[in-house]
């Protein structure tokens, strides 16, 4: 009976710190500030821990991509490349440390550097001088270093993952599993490398679900970071205390 005593103590204790928790709202995370003030440009204040991090409303794209829209083929890529009805010409290929790939008939071709649309257009035009007549050709990227997220933090199954061609944030919490049960969907952070320029900024996922926000554009190389809510850790920690009570309870009952 007194162990049974001692365990409905420590479930008021887990009680009063849930309430606590409900009550309080602390204004910085991990020391990444909530609210920076934004500047001129697209860079805010320094914050907390890291001076060459600076918080930002939104994230631009990276300067390498063309217009912001489409990540360039990089050394490393495996590209597939597609030639309809010539199948001995259909093959993936990776891209050599020189940025360039080799195919038949027409050798070595500079792929590096290069959007996906406009590869295959080089391509089709090589084979048409010489080859075939009205080649229909399609490349796509099989696998990509660059395409590369680490999605990190409150979800189910943290990691790196490849990204598809376009992928958003819901996209990028969606390869990571979804939210787990104590992430807070308010505070999901993005890392992103610009130039010379590390920035960060903050989504509300409840916000872009009911159409409030844009959903963000997720590029390779980015972060995502998913922060818990204390207030659903606290309801966790007082679930699982009410647990072991009411199994200690039945177990005293038994006995």
């Amino acid at each position: 009976m007194a162990g049974c005593k001692t365990l409905r103590i420590a479930v008021v204790f887990a009680v009063s710190a849930f309430i606590a928790a409900c009550n309080t709202s602390s204004p910085t995370d991990m020391g990444i500030a909530q609210g920076a003030p934004a500047s001129s440009g697209y860079a805010s204040a320094a914050l907390p821990g890291d001076a060459d991090l600076r918080q930002v409303p939104e994230l631009p794209a990276p300067p390498e991509t063309a217009g912001g829209t489409e990540v360039p083929i990089a050394p490393s890529d495996t590209l597939e490349v597609f030639v309809f009805q010539v199948s001995d010409l259909s093959r993936a290929v990776q891209v050599d440390p020189s940025g360039n790939i080799n195919l038949p008939l027409i050798g070595n071709v500079q792929a590096a550097g290069k959007p996906v649309r406009v590869l295959e257009q080089e391509i089709t035009r090589a084979y048409a001088r010489n080859y075939l007549q009205n080649p229909q050709v399609s490349v796509t990227i099989k696998e990509s270093s660059s395409r590369r997220v680490t999605i990190d933090g409150e979800v189910n199954k943290a990691g790196v993952y490849q990204l598809p061609p376009t992928a958003s944030l819901i996209d990028a919490i969606a390869l990571g599993g979804g939210f787990s049960k104590v992430a807070d969907t308010g505070k999901v952070y993005v890392f992103r490398q610009v130039g010379r320029q590390k920035l960060v900024a903050l989504y509300d996922v409840a916000q872009i679900r009911a159409g409030k926000r844009a959903n963000p554009r997720i590029y390779g190389g980015d972060v995502v970071v998913v922060f818990s809510s204390s207030n659903k850790v606290a309801f966790q920690n007082l679930k699982e205390a009410l647990g072991v009570a009411s199994s200690a309870s039945r177990i005293g009952v038994g006995l």
